[in-house]
């Protein structure tokens, strides 16, 4: 929390290519050591391969579906009152949201079997665009499981 003031948001530039906001986020996230024509080269291969695999639908669209279905609604914080701590399922905001659907999909792309990383990042993007894969099972693990142990229900993740 900053003492000064709203700190603004910097907004992105369009990626080259595909001309969308999203796909720098991605290629920036993916980037080591501050390679970014190497992330470029790596996520534009993986987008080719997608569109071969992705039955004739476009990569673009595959890719932001990818995306939309890793994103978590709701997570839990940990809240305390009165010497007991609480776990709060609150709404993720939009831009968590987005930030860690692509951070999942980087993460458990560079974790497959496959060869390499345009192979990897092209399957788990094709796994996550029909619903499965790695990325899907993490933003299953991190929802809320039912109301057990939870806690008197006056308590939100707003109040202190």
């Amino acid at each position: 929390m900053p003492r000064k003031g709203h700190i603004a948001k910097r907004e992105v530039a369009p990626d080259p290519v595909y001309g969308s906001t999203l796909v720098t986020k991605f290629v920036n996230s993916m980037m080591w050591g501050g390679k970014k024509s190497t992330a470029q080269g790596i996520f534009y291969e993986a987008m080719k391969n997608l569109e071969e695999k992705g039955g004739g639908d476009d990569a673009l669209k595959l890719f932001k579906k990818a995306v939309e279905n890793c994103k978590p609604l709701l997570e839990v914080k940990t809240r305390r009152v009165g010497g007991a701590n609480y776990q709060v399922p609150i709404e993720v905001n939009p831009d968590r949201r987005t930030s860690l659907a692509i951070r999942w999909l980087i993460t458990y792309g560079r974790n497959r079997g496959e060869k390499g990383m345009t192979d990897k990042l092209g399957n788990e993007l094709l796994d996550a665009a029909n619903g499965r894969g790695a990325a899907i099972e993490e933003e299953g693990r991190r929802a809320p499981h039912g109301r057990g142990q939870q806690g008197p229900l006056h308590i939100t993740a707003g109040s202190t």
